[in-house]
């Protein structure tokens, strides 16, 4: 019994001990968690301090700046510092932007400059802003009453970390001129390949009771002086005015030619055949195109049938922003012919709008709102179809080298399948409802309207070019031929040859060469 008792109490205080060293390993672990926990918290307290301590730093460097502007500028926007400058994919009429920018910066106490008012206004040609850090230039500027008033400027500048401007409103009673200015906001719009520099808005807004001047300058606070001076387009004394644009009336805008274009018979059949489709006026962006071009094109002005813009941007093409800024062309046309034209194409010499049934652009149109409501339509989208140059031309063509010539009957062979909406294709819109224009489809609508996507049985986009990456594998693709252009066969060619011979003297065209047609094998497919 004596031994048996031993053993229990030896047992027990063995199970003591591994009691007593697991409590003592918990309480260490216990203690070495709260330790841990508040040494991550005294980290973070002192990370939040010195963030705190920089930010002030910072707040102070640019209240300092600030006071050594030559404009006074709303707390709101030095408290956000450059960040406020550039958006994108923002409406600007969301409640965000208001909020963001309108509201939260109510343009305080304006401050009448005394800058130089010798700097003639001017309209459509590039002009330098002085004292930028980074390229920057402004093209022209419009009066933009829909949703919230501003004065928008085109213009091209760095992408990302723009320099600050500020908008100088010029105003003028009787001989005596003044200026106000405001800050500006700059929205790059967005086709940019992310490049150095894009095409951009500067947005000039307006207070409720303040009139729109007649005239803006872009300037920043380094240069009090302007270098740049910009007639205000569509100027309505009327705070709201309510224009009406012209119906049936339909503007085309091409984007800027360049490398000396020089191709004297398909700029006439693209002026004839636009003309023919309804087309009411065509704008060109001359960057670099050849004499016999130049000629054509001043003959169609005295005719007032076509506008040309000067179009030298001192930025590189494709290595600093995208092919010539034609962004910032194609936004000029569509706020240019806003209330002169009640539709816009968007279109390349390349391509055409070809219509299956009608005979117009205005009849496909109204044959369109017969069939859909198009009330509140903002712009009508058209698929994309290549005509291969490389596929052979028509068989039915005759001797004739001017029909021989004309690419809309030459090359009747397009691609069987057709891109879908917003890949390559081009649109017309109602400028009056549209806010930024893109190359193939509208990036931001007026609040209310949007985009038809045209049936490819009712009309497609005819595109007239080389295989897009080279080579000639695209025409091993499946293929269909498609006269809908010989609709206007005998007219366009009575055109073209009427104007041919009425400037081949004047603007040294030489008459077409009859060449061999193109012959080889392709791979057809029936139109389903």
């Amino acid at each position: 019994m004596r031994s048996v008792s031993g053993c229990l109490c030896q047992e027990q205080d063995d199970m003591a001990r591994v009691s007593g060293r697991v409590l003592r390993e918990r309480a260490n672990m216990s203690f070495c968690i709260v330790v841990i926990f508040f040494a991550v918290f005294f980290v973070i307290v002192l990370t939040e301090i010195f963030l705190i301590d920089q930010s002030s730093r910072s707040r102070n460097r640019r209240g300092h700046s600030r006071l050594r502007s030559n404009y006074d500028e709303a707390v709101i926007i030095a408290q956000h510092g450059e960040d406020y400058l550039v958006y994108q994919n923002l409406a600007e009429d969301s409640k965000n932007y208001k909020s963001s920018y309108m509201a939260q910066n109510p343009l305080l106490p304006y401050r009448t400059s005394t800058a130089n008012l010798t700097i003639p206004a001017k309209d459509g040609v590039w002009q330098s802003v002085a004292g930028t850090r980074y390229k920057f230039f402004v093209f022209s500027a419009y009066y933009d009453w829909r949703g919230t008033r501003m004065v928008r400027v085109m213009a091209a500048t760095k992408t990302r970390g723009p320099d600050r401007v500020w908008c100088l409103f010029w105003y003028s009673k009787g001989n005596n001129t003044h200026g106000i200015t405001v800050p500006g906001k700059i929205k790059a719009i967005r086709e940019n390949w992310n490049l150095k520099y894009s095409a951009c808005f500067i947005l000039c807004p307006l207070q409720p009771d303040l009139s729109p001047p007649k005239s803006v300058s872009i300037v920043t606070r380094l240069s009090p002086t302007p270098a740049n001076r910009l007639v205000v387009n569509h100027y309505y004394p009327s705070l709201k005015p309510t224009p009406t644009s012209p119906p049936g009336k339909i503007e085309v805008c091409v984007k800027p030619i360049h490398f000396y274009y020089n191709q004297s018979l398909r700029m006439l059949e693209f002026i004839e055949l636009n003309n023919l489709l309804g087309m009411d006026h065509i704008t060109f962006y001359n960057d670099t195109m050849s004499p016999q071009i130049d000629c054509i094109l001043h003959h169609y002005i005295a005719e007032g049938k076509v506008t040309v813009l000067p179009w030298r941007l001192d930025m590189a093409s494709q290595r600093e922003i995208r092919t010539e800024g034609l962004f910032a062309a194609l936004n000029d046309c569509l706020y240019r012919s806003m209330y002169k034209f009640s539709h816009v194409a968007l279109l390349d010499l390349d391509e055409i709008v070809m219509p299956r049934h009608n005979d117009t652009i205005q009849q496909f149109m109204e044959w369109m709102g017969t069939r859909l409501n198009t009330k509140s339509t903002g712009s009508y989208s058209f698929q994309n179809a290549f005509f291969y140059l490389q596929w052979p031309d028509d068989e039915s063509l005759t001797e004739d080298p001017f029909e021989n010539s004309l690419i809309s009957l030459t090359k009747t062979r397009r691609r069987a399948k057709l891109h879908p909406h917003k890949q390559r294709s081009k649109y017309i819109c109602r400028p009056e409802y549209v806010i930024e224009a893109g190359n193939h489809f509208v990036w931001e609508f007026v609040p209310g309207h949007g985009t038809v996507n045209v049936p490819s049985d009712a009309a497609i986009l005819n595109h007239y070019r080389v295989c897009e990456f080279g080579g000639d594998d695209c025409i091993k693709s499946a293929s269909v031929v498609d006269r809908t252009a010989f609709r206007y066969r005998e007219r366009l060619l009575h055109r073209v040859k009427e104007r041919w011979t009425q400037l081949s003297h004047k603007c040294s065209l030489q008459h077409p060469i009859p060449k061999p047609k193109i012959t080889r094998k392709v791979k057809t497919k029936t139109p389903s």
